[in-house]
């Protein structure tokens, strides 16, 4: 699949079949993570892999809603994909020299967390599969369901499997909407 064509034609996807994510497309989408760019080569970055529904079903508890008494739209699709992606990242290393941050930025693991979760995310649209980006969540909650050590933090979760959906296309800003040259407002 072309590149450019896998961008545009990428959607979120929040309703998945049962059908189980194969070994070798999982593997797949892992290494496209793998070779994203990271801040200094940190790869700070680190995924656990969840086939466990109770897990997947604690995890979907622990997403937040903006609508009081509701469940946050994306929560049922932790329960329906066969896989779910807790995308972490080790703390202190990214943005950072020998522990101290250098920018005014001190979240670049997001940044390098976002990048791998972009590969990872075009690749599985390229082999068939599905995915959403879930940020909406107890993030410490999901750290203590998954296990995460102090010093890492849960990012995102991302729900990973067949789609059982064709969303329709978004409406985007126009390049001419967002691009300045020379100085911010100049057209």
């Amino acid at each position: 699949m072309d590149l450019m064509q896998a961008i545009l034609d990428r959607r979120s996807i929040r309703k998945f079949k049962p059908d189980p994510v194969s070994d070798e497309d999982l593997s797949k989408v892992l290494e496209a993570a793998r070779w994203a760019p990271s801040w200094a080569n940190t790869q700070v970055w680190c995924f656990v892999i969840v086939h466990d529904y109770d897990t997947r079903d604690r995890l979907a508890k622990a997403t937040i809603s903006k609508a009081p008494g509701k469940e946050n739209g994306a929560a049922p699709a932790l329960r329906q994909a066969p896989i779910v992606v807790v995308a972490c990242a080790e703390l202190g290393r990214s943005g950072c020299f020998d522990g101290v941050p250098y920018t005014d930025k001190n979240e670049w693991f997001m940044f390098d967390v976002a990048l791998a979760l972009n590969n990872l995310t075009l690749m599985a649209h390229a082999l068939g599969l599905g995915t959403v980006h879930i940020g909406l969540f107890d993030a410490v909650k999901a750290a203590d369901i998954v296990g995460v050590p102090e010093g890492y933090a849960v990012v995102e979760i991302l729900p990973l499997g067949h789609p059982d959906e064709t969303p329709a296309p978004r409406t985007r800003k126009s390049v001419d909407e967002f691009v300045y040259y020379e100085k911010f407002g100049e057209k």
